[in-house]
């Protein structure tokens, strides 16, 4: 496939990012929408391939913290885990769509890293 050009990498890249909210609004499309950005359009651009991978991750990594706070409602700590969990993902989410946008690689604080 052809190498797209430096601007289009930054969306896609971006738009890796900003595909976390989707899980907002479709049962695990926080993990599906980069996924699939990923797969389509990292032979065309290696911002967009590592912007892909950290989003990937970060995003596998929160719904796992997700699952803890969720269990640990049982004893009303998870409550607040899971307001902070929200609050943080969209707080660092937006951070990296800004930086990606600009062209720069951003690493997710907290992110377990299953895909290199």
């Amino acid at each position: 496939m052809a190498e797209m050009d430096e601007k289009q990498a930054r969306i896609w890249a971006m738009l890796c990012h900003l595909g976390a909210f989707a899980g907002y609004i479709i049962p695990f499309g926080h993990v599906i929408a980069p996924l699939v950005i990923l797969l389509i359009k990292k032979d065309e651009s290696f911002l967009v391939e590592d912007q892909g991978k950290e989003s990937l991750n970060f995003q596998i990594s929160m719904t796992i913290y997700f699952l803890v706070a969720t269990l640990l409602t049982l004893i009303f700590i998870g409550f607040i885990l899971l307001i902070g969990l929200v609050i943080f993902d969209m707080i660092v989410v937006i951070i990296a769509t800004v930086k990606a946008n600009s062209g720069e690689r951003y690493r997710y604080p907290l992110s377990i890293r299953f895909i290199k």
